[in-house]
């Protein structure tokens, strides 16, 4: 399948055919998240095998999903240091959404690529791996990696399990570059994102005699109120960084379940919510501010009523904060090479944050746009692959025994 402009391209404008046809490869491989990745990421690792890199799987506990880190070795045959070209593999769902395409067949229209993943992230990926020739054919004075992760959709699930084997393999890159679309644009921080689940114990009774129950979707509701007062102190009375497109902490609940009939004191009521701290604001003391209002001002009169009803917290996902220090060389690395001074900070959370917390500095810079994420007829513009794959050949270029001489 062809590309389609609106105009015969300027030659150093056009996306390779390498780049689209591994792009549209890895976008029809179903790798929604309820879904097992080992297809796409075995795919993956046969090739790379094949064109000389070391690449090692880390599994998860049923083995039905899996990390690919691979790792091409400097010139001299050194695989520590360099630059990892990082992405997640899986794609949020389809399910109820109106598409006009297939979105598992990936095509193009007016200088866009459709399909799910194009634009988060599968686009990336696969600029990454249309340019595994040009990796071939360099003399790098540091490594290359590679890096896919699984289960990122579901709150970054998969990442830490292949940050330990490196840990384990005592391998540790200079730096990371996560391909998250940021519209080309250089990011340097993001929100950490902490989700959780809380589940309301209260004690059944007929809606008669409602003082002998414990009702508790109401006792959930309160903690779901005290939740948003704590997202409205946030917003009135900061901590701020306004070069955040939303300069506060966040807070919200996203779902509920609770109750049988209209007629019975519901005993069960579980609702699951999350916050996003900005870098600095402590996660876990958010948190406790939480737990400390359940367990220090509801339980107690829960339990006047019934000795066994409670609160407890499950956690669901959490990704820490990123923020890029400016003087981290692969910060001031992919700033020269975009020519991006600009200070960006964003709201949504990405892997770059596992990265940085695992000692390897990050930084986001990938195609698409955000605002085209998670959409029916999700797609990433053409241009932005094309001006992904000029950025990835200077970072290529740059790690070459010539291009470090000159650094």
């Amino acid at each position: 399948m062809t590309h389609d402009h609106p105009g015969p391209p300027h030659p150093a404008a056009a996306l390779s055919q390498p780049a689209l046809d591994w792009t549209q490869r890895l976008v029809s491989l179903d790798t929604t998240s309820r879904n097992s990745n080992l297809g796409l990421v075995e795919t993956v690792r046969d090739h790379l095998r094949s064109e000389g890199f070391t690449c090692h799987l880390s599994y998860n506990a049923d083995g039905g999903k899996a990390n690919l880190f691979a790792t091409l070795a400097a010139a001299n045959g050194d695989t520590q240091g360099g630059i990892v070209l990082s992405g997640h593999t899986d794609v949020v769902p389809v399910d109820g959404q109106s598409w006009d395409t297939d979105p598992f067949c990936p095509s193009t229209k007016n200088g866009r690529l459709y399909g799910r993943g194009t634009c988060d992230m599968k686009g990336f990926l696969g600029v990454a791996l249309g340019l595994v020739p040009m990796l071939r054919q360099t003399a790098l004075a540091r490594p290359m990696h590679l890096a896919l992760s699984y289960d990122e959709e579901v709150g970054c699930a998969g990442a830490p399990g292949m940050l330990l084997d490196l840990q384990q393999r005592g391998l540790r890159p200079d730096g990371c570059i996560v391909g998250e679309p940021s519209s080309m644009r250089v990011i340097v921080a993001h929100k950490g994102m902490n989700a959780y689940r809380c589940c309301v114990t209260g004690h059944a009774a007929h809606s008669s005699l409602t003082p002998r129950g414990v009702n508790a979707i109401e006792y959930a509701a309160r903690l779901i109120c005290h939740i948003q007062d704590l997202a409205r102190e946030f917003e009135t009375q900061g901590p701020y960084d306004h070069a955040f497109d939303v300069p506060f902490t966040t807070a919200s609940t996203g779902t509920i379940r609770g109750g049988i009939a209209f007629n019975t004191v519901p005993d069960q009521c579980d609702f699951d919510f999350e916050f996003r701290n900005l870098p600095g604001c402590d996660a876990a003391q958010i948190l406790q501010r939480i737990r400390d209002y359940a367990e220090g001002s509801l339980v107690p009169r829960m339990r006047k009523i019934h000795a066994q009803a409670g609160i407890r917290f499950e956690p669901i996902s959490a990704s820490p904060a990123l923020d890029m220090a400016e003087q981290a060389a692969i910060h001031q690395l992919v700033r020269a090479l975009r020519r991006d001074r600009d200070t960006r900070k964003v709201a949504y959370g990405t892997e770059a944050g596992l990265f940085q917390q695992a000692g390897i500095p990050s930084v986001v810079c990938g195609p698409g746009s955000i605002e085209q994420a998670h959409k029916p007829n999700e797609y990433v513009e053409l241009e932005q692959l094309a001006s992904c794959e000029r950025f990835l050949r200077k970072v290529i270029a740059s790690q070459s025994v010539e291009g470090a001489a000159g650094t």
